[in-house]
């Protein structure tokens, strides 16, 4: 049997807001939107990166809501592309930097707190 990452998900009150935030302020391109059922999928050039509507009202949707989600994306340039986003208004927690160990990655982290 052959396993293949499809989707990472994210869980949200404020759907409409993150689906917009992804599409539109951080630039993914979309696969595919259903408001109806209140998921959205944007592709990632492998998994893609899913954001799910919960009800506030929900006891499960709380537990899911606002957990911590590690996402790692890779861009072609992340000076540019950290100039950029944050020309926008995206709210970095730290500019790129580079990480300690043999490669010479850069990393940098945005700040998205919507719930």
């Amino acid at each position: 049997m052959k396993y293949k990452l499809y989707a990472q998900r994210i869980f949200s009150f404020k759907w409409e807001e993150s689906v917009d935030f992804y599409q539109t302020q951080i630039g993914l391109p979309v696969r595919c939107i259903i408001d109806d059922a209140g998921w959205a999928e944007f592709d990632l050039g492998g998994a893609a990166l899913a954001v799910e509507r919960q009800e506030p009202g929900d006891d499960e949707a709380q537990e899911l809501v606002g957990r911590f989600i590690g996402i790692s994306i890779e861009v072609e340039d992340i000076e540019s592309t950290y100039r950029e986003l944050t020309a926008k208004g995206i709210d970095f927690l730290l500019p790129p930097e580079p990480q300690p160990g043999e490669g010479c990655w850069r990393t940098s982290r945005i700040r998205m707190a919507m719930s």
